[in-house]
């Protein structure tokens, strides 16, 4: 007998090879929706409390994931104040850092974006994140994330004021199981904060890299900083280059201070470091320099 001669109902040819065809494609829907759940991203915050105030992280991971190996944890730059209420409340969404947060992710490594204290929301200065208030306001947080995720290693990436807040925050909590990233980074004196060249690196006994780009146009985030600052800690440069002049006052997330128009490529290079210690320069093509 000819299967494919007798019509169902349907109006559509049936026996089996249309059987196997119509398996293939179901096969193919229930492949394409695992992979599409795999990289479904999934954001909730966490949040330590004491008992005057609370230290909030805003929590982003493949929503298939772990167990993690790493947790990175953001510090946003000026002024580093998220005013954390849910997944989808909070500022400060175009800083470098918060816009680039999901190139971080992968099925090992999950990223807290993280808020300044509760009680800090009107100031949060340079001063209050080199006391010890911070610092234990810091160890709450990591213990919340241990208590919720386990024990993990911590990748502290901070930019521009936010690489105050990720010197303090290595030392609080390194330096076992602590590497410190330090991008678009404030050397020079502002009027909320000291910056890093006022700071001892002597004492601070982690693995430390360098990201800066090499035509930051902020005056307090100078570039010979950046290459002064690697050499004296003997740690790597990351070196961005790009023509790409992006839009805005010279110290602010949109223009080369923020790394504009090449973050995936220059979280893609941090990574790397994170991995296996790698520090290769970051030059954005000529395409997409213009």
């Amino acid at each position: 007998m000819n299967f494919r001669s007798i019509p169902s109902r349907e109006g559509v040819e049936s026996g089996p090879g249309s059987s196997r065809t119509a398996l293939s494609i179901l096969a193919l829907c229930i492949a394409a929706q695992a992979a599409a759940a795999a990289d479904e991203i999934s954001e909730s915050v966490i949040t330590a409390r004491f008992p005057d105030r609370s230290i909030a992280a805003l929590t982003t991971r493949l929503a298939e994931s772990g167990p993690y190996k790493r947790a990175v944890l953001l510090m946003p730059g000026h002024p580093g104040i998220l005013k954390l209420e849910s997944p989808t409340a909070f500022r400060l969404k175009g800083n470098f850092l918060i816009r680039s947060r999901k190139a971080w992710l992968d099925r090992e490594t999950i990223v807290f974006s993280v808020d300044a204290p509760s009680d800090e929301w009107a100031g949060f200065t340079g001063r209050f994140r080199a006391g010890a208030r911070y610092a234990e306001d810091l160890r709450g947080l990591a213990r919340e994330i241990e208590r919720e995720f386990g024990k993990l290693p911590l990748v502290i990436v901070g930019t521009s004021e936010g690489s105050v807040s990720a010197f303090h925050a290595a030392a609080a909590l390194g330096p076992e199981n602590v590497k410190a990233i330090f991008t678009a980074s404030l050397f020079e004196q502002s009027s909320n904060s000291p910056g890093l060249a006022s700071l001892d690196f002597d004492d601070l006994k982690v693995p430390m890299l360098w990201v800066h780009h090499e035509s930051d146009p902020c005056r307090y985030t100078p570039y010979w900083q950046a290459k002064r600052h690697a050499e004296k800690t003997r740690s790597p440069l990351i070196t961005v280059r790009s023509a790409n002049a992006g839009r805005g006052p010279p110290c602010e997330a949109f223009s080369p201070h923020g790394f504009v128009g090449i973050e995936e490529e220059t979280v893609r290079a941090m990574k790397r470091w994170v991995g296996d210690g790698s520090a290769a320069d970051v030059i954005a093509p000529a395409e997409d320099s213009r």
